[in-house]
């Protein structure tokens, strides 16, 4: 096993990546809100009466569908931040990232942005501090609030749900051997983007984000996390794994060996070449 740290511009951490260009595991839906429609008479539309947050969507993608949901200008509810009133716990300083709680939250002709992002936030709250959160998040030394961030790692990072155990216990492992995660979810997230390459230069980026450069955890959660990521984050599946990637779709290799990992790595560069070529 090896627990040394291999040069930093060799390391890729991710579920799916290549040796120097990386794909990333931002979790970013690609699909529009579900927003289910009453039909009336056969013809008309009625207003929408829920709005459906999916579990990974970051703070800005939830901004745009409550504003679209509401039939609000774009912008609208971000620039009700201020006055939402919302329950935030002090480390966020007034970011709900993490805390706009993926769920299916009901619409009325009164429906404000600020009631309903009181109501995704007051719905983390239920869900985040109580047993057993709150009592896991303590079991493994960390607050409530580096939970959700380590959960939004996760569910950035993991192909399933199956995956998320492991992918959070690689965080905690590089944590606790003092590697930085090196997650281009996070970079991603700084850039305010979702793709699947990362470049050298983008891990060079000055951002508190950048966890390539940056030790520990990133200062906020990177995303809305479910309750599958928040489960993992707090009771991680035991194992000494340091690395994983996704060689292809199902098939997430996770590996405390750097070697290995490099040749998982390379299989995938294979899978990508292989699929490439089918295209032309």
């Amino acid at each position: 096993m090896q627990t040394n740290t291999p040069p930093r511009s060799a390391i890729r951490l991710t579920r799916r990546g290549r040796l120097v260009l990386i794909a990333t595991g931002a979790a970013v839906a690609g699909t529009a809100v579900a927003v289910p429609l009453l039909t009336l008479g056969g013809e008309e539309k009625a207003e929408p009466t829920t709005l459906v947050i999916p579990e990974g969507w970051r703070a800005g993608q939830i901004y745009e569908a409550v504003d679209k949901a509401l039939s609000l200008p774009p912008g609208t509810a971000r620039k009700s931040l201020p006055k939402a009133g919302l329950k935030l716990p002090a480390d966020a300083e007034g970011n709900p990232e993490g805390y706009l709680f993926p769920a299916t939250y009901p619409l009325t002709d009164r429906s404000t942005p600020e009631q309903m992002l009181s109501y995704m936030v007051d719905t983390a709250n239920k869900k985040f501090n109580g047993a057993p959160i709150a009592a896991g998040a303590q079991r493994n030394a960390m607050n409530v609030y580096q939970a959700v961030t380590i959960a939004s790692l996760v569910q950035a990072e993991a192909n399933t749900k199956a995956d998320m155990g492991k992918v959070a216990r690689v965080i905690f492992n590089r944590l606790e051997r003092g590697m930085p995660l090196q997650m281009d979810s996070t970079i991603n997230y700084a850039l305010g983007r979702a793709t699947l390459s990362t470049s050298l230069a983008d891990t060079r980026l000055d951002s508190p984000y950048n966890s390539y450069q940056r030790m520990g955890l990133p200062p906020t959660p990177i995303d809305n996390p479910g309750e599958d990521a928040m489960r993992a984050a707090i009771s991680p599946t035991p194992g000494d794994w340091l690395y994983f990637v996704t060689v292809k779709p199902g098939d997430t290799r996770f590996t405390a060996d750097y070697a290995e990992h490099q040749r998982n790595v390379a299989e995938f560069n294979a899978q990508q070449k292989k699929g490439a070529q089918h295209k032309r």
